[in-house]
């Protein structure tokens, strides 16, 4: 290949892009994420135990599922690789609420995302719901990683 061509790669791959990356065990820190049992976690506690006569270090991590807020457990010797989510943070403006429970969002390109659920816990559908009924402008911040989506916050930008 010479020196004059160039590539240029898309910063939001998908086609092909992996859901998760390896990170060594023993750099996994409080706050971060971790995958346990095919689920993107948020690490809420970590503890290293010291190595014995003839074997590693283990990290013992409890986290939390960002979707579910399931806590899961694991323990992984301090040296080995563990897979890491890809999580991202997007948000987006509320245009609709449907009667079956899916929302209408405003995405950055102007184009509509109508394939995401009202979120199921209180706490955030009930503000969603209100602030819609009042006509408020609402900005709702969807959070994906290894391919699931759902709205985990949400921010009232002032009247239409």
């Amino acid at each position: 290949m010479s020196d004059s061509e160039e590539h240029h790669f898309e910063s939001k791959a998908d086609a092909g892009a992996s859901k998760t990356y390896p990170q060594q065990a023993g750099t996994i820190r409080k706050n971060g994420y971790i995958v346990i049992k095919n689920r993107p976690c948020k690490v809420v506690e970590v503890s290293t135990s010291k190595t014995g006569k003839h074997g590693h270090a283990k990290c013992h991590f409890v986290a939390i599922d960002i979707f579910n807020g399931k806590k899961l457990e694991d323990i992984v010797p301090s040296s080995h690789n563990c897979d890491v989510p890809h999580v991202n943070r997007t948000e987006y403006q509320l245009i609709d609420i449907s009667e079956d429970g899916f929302v209408s969002l405003l995405t950055e390109n102007g184009n509509t995302k109508d394939d995401l659920r009202l979120p199921t816990d209180d706490t955030l559908l009930n503000p969603i719901k209100a602030g819609f009924a009042e006509g408020k402008d609402l900005v709702v911040t969807v959070m994906s990683a290894m391919g699931e989506e759902q709205i985990c916050a949400l921010k009232d930008i002032g009247p239409k």
